[in-house]
């Protein structure tokens, strides 16, 4: 059965980046860019009259920046999956970037084949890291343990909140285990309530979960 056409938007105010990140993008032949744009203030002119499916999204943009694009975005088209581009050392902005409801984040160096892959994850519904940017916002990753949130069924234990965070890390059940001084069966039954009381899938889904729901800090 043929692959449904993916349609893309670019917003970056680099014009070369936006040509070149064109090019490698329509050499797969499910991938098509129809808009190409220099700015937020011109992205969401237009996006009433676009037909697209995903958005790289500048995160640093003179004018209106990344991060209230795609809030904007967002508020006019939910169903849009937008895709943060940046350098080493935006990250400050990443968890804005999150609680305006950016699905993947991409350093811009990325490999052509993280490109490829962070479409094909958020298209599927899911959140996606570059491999980089995911080592380098978990490494710096605390839990955040809000003492006076009122208990529920369905929110995170202290230790479970603790165990993300070495999850997001990309620890194995045993090196967790080692580390918190615990046995893996533990962390094995804490691992399963923490996938089952989030719906997440894989560790980017995670890092995004946590980060909207302040449960750690970055």
């Amino acid at each position: 059965m043929e692959k449904r056409e993916v349609r893309i938007a670019l917003v970056d105010d680099h014009t070369l980046f936006r040509t070149g990140l064109k090019g490698l993008l329509e050499q797969r032949d499910d991938f098509k860019v129809v808009a190409d744009v220099g700015s937020g203030e011109e992205f969401l002119a237009q996006l009433a009259d676009l037909d697209i499916d995903v958005v790289f999204m500048d995160i640093s943009m003179p004018g209106i920046d990344g991060s209230e694009t795609t809030r904007r975005a967002l508020q006019q088209r939910p169903d849009l999956r937008i895709i943060t581009l940046s350098m080493y050392g935006d990250d400050h902005y990443y968890k804005l970037m999150v609680e305006c409801g950016a699905s993947g984040f991409l350093l811009k160096d990325s490999d052509i084949e993280e490109v490829y892959a962070s479409v094909e994850a958020t298209i599927a519904g899911d959140s996606y890291f570059s491999t980089a940017l995911l080592g380098m916002l978990t490494r710096n990753m605390s839990s955040r343990i809000a003492v006076d949130t009122p208990a529920d069924e369905d929110a995170l234990s202290e230790r479970e909140i603790e165990i993300l965070v070495e999850v997001c890390r990309g620890l194995s059940n045993q090196e967790i285990a080692d580390k918190l001084f615990i046995s893996k069966r533990t962390v094995d039954k804490h691992r399963a309530n923490i996938l089952e009381k989030t719906g997440c899938k894989n560790t980017a889904n995670l890092v995004v979960y946590a980060i909207k729901n302040r449960l750690v800090e970055i």
